[in-house]
């Protein structure tokens, strides 16, 4: 067998055995990355809570009650 071949079988059995362990681990790690991504909900309320600010001034949150209440009707 050519001294060109062997090296070259070898170069791809390293690189097989990476891949193989490179997907063993990430099979292993993934069912943990699932579960820290939050749901759609959670990051709906964190964004909502993070832009809504309350009303500190009372004549402002008065007018905003009533516009509120204009529109129900």
């Amino acid at each position: 067998m050519p001294q060109s071949l062997l090296t070259f079988i070898i170069i791809i059995s390293i690189a097989a055995v990476i891949a193989i362990v490179a997907f063993v681990i990430y099979k292993l790690l993934m069912p943990k990355l699932k579960d820290d991504t939050p749901t759609e909900e959670e990051i709906l309320n964190e964004e909502m809570t993070r832009i809504l600010q309350p009303i500190d001034d009372a004549e402002t949150a008065k007018q905003v009650s009533e516009y509120k209440n204009e529109e129900d009707e």
